[in-house]
């Protein structure tokens, strides 16, 4: 019997894997336009044969690009892609919640684990503060419409971090109550790139270990240029883009090599 439940639990275990990695592979062919906005994706049977898979393997998959406001939830019609992923602009620098609030998303937040202890090296330097001295370290997992997209790896100054460390845990904006108490976000750094998934990323954003995500890391600062945080965020992919505008005048924009 323990060898039946076992099995039967690593074949549930596959089948999960399946599903989730036909989600993302359907997402990220509607980000790159395969289908464009206002196409239709294939028909269920059609998507199982050209993956290879079961047609309630589709039908799961389909369910979570629904829940990522990517396709329609008719049923008994072939679905219609709605749109391409969120698209957020380096332009201007707005929170994620006034980001999400601006394209009539309904952002969520919740905080998994904050602690505070003495800053590294790196930390230190991106904080601009001696290494040794007290930080906060917050992780968050965020949401459009109830559905994890990011999850957030962030750490403050003491004085942040206090403010935050009072926080309800499901506090959607922790930009807007540290405004309340005079912190300005005036200006930031973005380095995007690609990361794999760890077991706490795959844990909370339901994803399989080893899984790509996009990240972007940020470091944001006040009107003098005080570090105020520098956060590690990182997003399934197909779910949020990021545009650049730049001239050749000036720019913003640079390339490293990773």
């Amino acid at each position: 019997m323990a060898g039946a439940g076992a099995a039967g639990g690593a074949g549930g275990r596959a089948a999960g894997a399946r599903y989730r990695l036909l989600a993302t592979e359907l997402r990220e062919a509607i980000a790159s336009g395969a289908y464009g906005a206002g196409g239709r994706l294939p028909s269920e049977e059609e998507l199982a044969q050209q993956h290879g898979v079961s047609r309630g393997t589709v039908r799961q998959a389909l369910a979570v690009l629904r829940a990522n406001g990517l396709v329609t939830s008719r049923r008994g019609t072939r679905r219609v892609v709605l749109g391409t992923a969120r698209t957020q602009s380096f332009f201007e620098l707005l929170s994620f919640t006034r980001w999400a609030r601006a394209l009539g998303e309904v952002p969520g937040g919740r905080t998994i684990d904050i602690s505070s202890g003495p800053a590294n090296p790196l930390e230190a330097e991106q904080l601009g503060l001696e290494p040794g001295t007290q930080i906060h370290r917050v992780l968050r997992l965020r949401t459009l419409s109830r559905v994890p997209i990011m999850i957030e790896r962030t750490i403050y100054p003491e004085h942040i971090g206090a403010v935050i460390a009072g926080l309800d845990p499901d506090a959607i904006s922790h930009t807007e109550p540290l405004a309340d108490q005079g912190v300005v976000f005036a200006d930031a750094e973005h380095t995007v790139d690609l990361v794999y998934a760890d077991d706490e990323d795959a844990r909370l954003l339901g994803c399989d270990p080893g899984s790509p995500l996009m990240r972007e890391r940020r470091r944001a600062t006040d009107p003098a240029g005080t570090p105020l945080e520098w956060s590690d965020d990182r997003y399934l992919p197909g779910t949020v883009s990021f545009t650049v505008h730049n001239s050749a005048a000036s720019t913003a924009l640079s390339r490293r090599r990773g």
